[in-house]
């Protein structure tokens, strides 16, 4: 096997088991450990994986999230569901703001679904889905494109935003700890931030998976947002802390819950 068919089936093993294992990647491909070590390095370096203590890993760190690639093809059956749970939340005429991600990307396609819409993102993928989409009305956020989370950001960026108002801004984020939400960039954060000052409404979505994690910059406490939107229950420990705090959480299935 050549060495990028290695790393690209390295990827594939990723994404289906979020984990890998050294060893067990020396043995999968018949090289040496130093052989997989490398492979891990320069893809961590293209900041497709996060390497750790005997492997590596794609569930975010601190300072890491995995790349925009990697993210579109996981827990479909879980954005779809959200994507439905925040659909409800827009009405024709609205103005809605999304932001970066992949669960946004997915919310994205799905809009034209309650047109005629106006629409203000930098997420590249929603500016596909949408580009073309009859009555739509599509504003583009410009700024610096970052491949790593598929999208615009930087001070042009916030600019454009700080002259744009919206009925409702949908925002997700990789970790929410406590009563908190976090994320490892801090120019993603401030498109986010610049977001949620401009519009009526702000709508976090999050993956349960992502309950009971940090990041590196606090993105905003829970109670900023007018609604909490998830794919499955937290941890009871997690949903606690919102319990006590009065927070509500909408558990998006088959039949949305409110709780």
């Amino acid at each position: 096997m050549k060495r990028e068919e290695r790393r690209q089936a390295i990827m594939d093993i990723l994404v289906e088991q979020r984990a890998v294992d050294l060893d067990d990647l020396a043995d999968r491909f018949a090289v040496s450990k130093m052989t997989i070590h490398r492979d891990l390095d320069d893809l961590e370096q293209a900041g497709l994986l996060r390497k750790v203590r005997g492997g590596a890993t794609i569930e975010a760190g601190t300072q890491f999230e995995s790349d925009f690639r990697i993210r579109e093809l996981q827990d479909s059956s879980s954005k779809s569901r959200m994507a439905h749970a925040a659909l409800d939340l827009v009405e024709p005429g609205m103005t809605v703001m999304i932001n970066d991600g992949s669960m946004a990307s997915l919310l994205g396609a799905r809009l034209a679904e309650r047109v005629p819409l106006t629409v203000i993102t930098n997420n590249a993928a929603v500016l596909d889905h949408l580009k073309e989409a009859p009555r739509v009305t599509l504003i583009a956020l410009g700024g610096v494109f970052s491949a790593k989370f598929n999208g615009y950001f930087g001070l042009v960026t916030e600019q454009a935003l700080a002259r744009l108002r919206a009925d409702i801004a949908f925002i997700s984020t990789p970790a929410l700890a406590g009563l908190q939400a976090f994320h490892m960039d801090e120019p993603v954060v401030r498109a986010k931030r610049a977001m949620m000052a401009g519009a009526e409404r702000s709508v976090l979505l999050v993956n349960h998976r992502r309950f009971g994690r940090s990041a590196l910059h606090v993105l905003a406490d829970l109670d900023e947002f007018d609604a909490i939107i998830t794919d499955a229950p937290p941890a009871p420990k997690d949903r606690a802390a919102l319990d006590r705090a009065g927070i509500a959480l909408t558990i998006a299935g088959p039949r949305d819950s409110k709780e």
